[in-house]
């Protein structure tokens, strides 16, 4: 199968709109005594909790991600590859950039905590700089999960996603009618994970073989979200609000899989008209460049905040009041700033992505890896560090995270632990493929 642009430009297109959204809603204030606060714009001005529909876009981007992992899979599968060679490739992937921005990250917190910054002022720092680390251990998970899931896909098709997301609702009811302690973390994998296998469906043509299916599935899902908002016991906001119970995302509920489902439907209905565009080389060429950096976007994206901070501590940037017509009319430049800036970061970490893509290659585990204990154990040490720094930040309670960040190097390297076996490459064109199936 020929590669899909549409499937790169939802990816782009998600990455962009996470940046974009996080921007958004990132509020500063400076204080009488020069510290700087972060009011949280969703609770202090409720409205802007609609935008979020506009903005939760990830979605898609599990939905991608599934139609990717299901033909590299197929590949991998067909050149001999072993569940764990894959899934330690996929995972070393997003655990190497991610455990070299936590390290990097939490070297400055432990400069700043040594020399007695602020602890709270750390605290807000560090949860900054981790708040979409959420993604990194559900897309860890599901793509563990990738072979059996996508052995389920082949035996039983369109049933898998309508049996996790049915055991997704009777999650959501046992946590809001009985108060079933931890069933609610189920959702995470459940609920992204009907959006991961309908990518499955999507790249074998279950999906786009009729074209009612999309609009069903973008009018059902849109009713249920809107009967779930307005009858139901669940919020608009589809980002996490403080003090709002039920949440939309912490766990994922039930409102948010009718979104995720809507969602779905209508980027199907939409794909025919974006790939005429994408047919366009320079819209192509802007996809393609976006998409080659998505994981640096992805983690550094919040940076350029903390950069543009020194401004209003030293009073340079204007300071309308919160919420006013005059603030909400420096939106667009505060985005177009933040963009500069961070087009600059994006410029200085090149070095730093050129070494990684070359230690990838040395280090990827092998596509027939067998014996493979070192790498689930690595990866559950992996996940358990990013889960805590995902809701905690890496400076909880204006610490250094000692035992998180012993955590994700102790995972990350054995991840990378190899073991070769009698799975031979020796024409250019087996060694393309593996590299794809990567």
């Amino acid at each position: 199968m020929s590669r899909d642009r549409y499937v790169d430009f939802m990816r782009a297109w998600a990455i962009v709109l996470v940046v974009v959204g996080h921007w958004l809603i990132t509020v500063l204030v400076p204080g009488p005594g020069g510290q700087i606060t972060a009011p949280e714009l969703l609770a202090t001005i409720p409205w802007t909790q609609w935008l979020t529909l506009g903005f939760q876009i990830m979605p898609l981007f599990f939905l991608a991600g599934g139609h990717a992992a299901g033909g590299s899979w197929l590949r991998a599968r067909e050149t001999g590859g072993t569940a764990a060679g894959w899934v330690g490739r996929r995972a070393l992937r997003l655990l190497l950039p991610a455990a070299v921005y936590s390290g990097l990250v939490l070297l400055a917190v432990g400069i700043c905590s040594a020399v007695g910054v602020d602890p709270d002022t750390l605290a807000l720092v560090g949860w900054a700089m981790a708040m979409q680390f959420w993604f990194l251990p559900v897309y860890l998970l599901l793509s563990a999960l990738t072979p059996p899931l996508h052995a389920a896909h082949r035996r039983w098709g369109l049933l898998v996603p309508v049996a996790m997301g049915a055991a997704a609702l009777a999650a959501d009811a046992l946590t809001l009618a009985v108060r079933v302690p931890y069933i609610g973390l189920l959702n995470y994998v459940l609920v992204w994970g009907v959006a991961y296998q309908l990518g499955f469906c999507w790249r074998d043509g279950l999906l786009t073989g009729r074209r009612r299916v999309p609009a069903a599935m973008a009018a059902g899902g849109g009713l249920a979200f809107a009967a779930l908002i307005t009858l139901g016991p669940f919020p608009v906001s589809l980002i996490l609000v403080t003090g709002q119970n039920p949440s939309n995302t912490d766990p994922p509920s039930a409102a948010m899989l009718a979104w995720a489902v809507a969602q779905v439907g209508l980027c199907l209905l939409a794909a025919p008209a974006v790939r005429r565009l994408l047919d366009r080389e320079r819209v192509w060429w802007a996809v393609r460049h976006v998409g080659a950096t998505s994981m640096t976007l992805y983690l550094w994206h919040m940076l350029p905040v903390l950069v543009v901070a020194a401004f209003y501590l030293t009073g340079i940037a204007p300071e309308p009041a919160f919420g006013s017509a005059a603030w909400w009319g420096l939106r667009l430049p505060w985005l177009l700033v933040l963009g500069v800036v961070l087009v600059g970061v994006l410029l200085a970490l090149r070095p730093l992505e050129r070494r990684q893509a070359l230690l990838y290659e040395r280090i990827r585990p092998d596509i027939g890896l067998r014996r493979p204990w070192l790498l689930w154990l690595g990866l559950a040490a992996s996940v358990a560090a990013l889960s805590w720094f995902a809701t905690r930040g890496f400076a909880y309670g204006g610490r250094f995270p000692v035992l998180p960040a012993l955590s994700l190097a102790v995972g990350t390297t054995l991840v990378m632990a190899r073991r070769r076996t009698t799975v031979h490459r020796t024409t250019d064109e087996s060694k393309n493929t593996l590299r794809e199936a990567a």
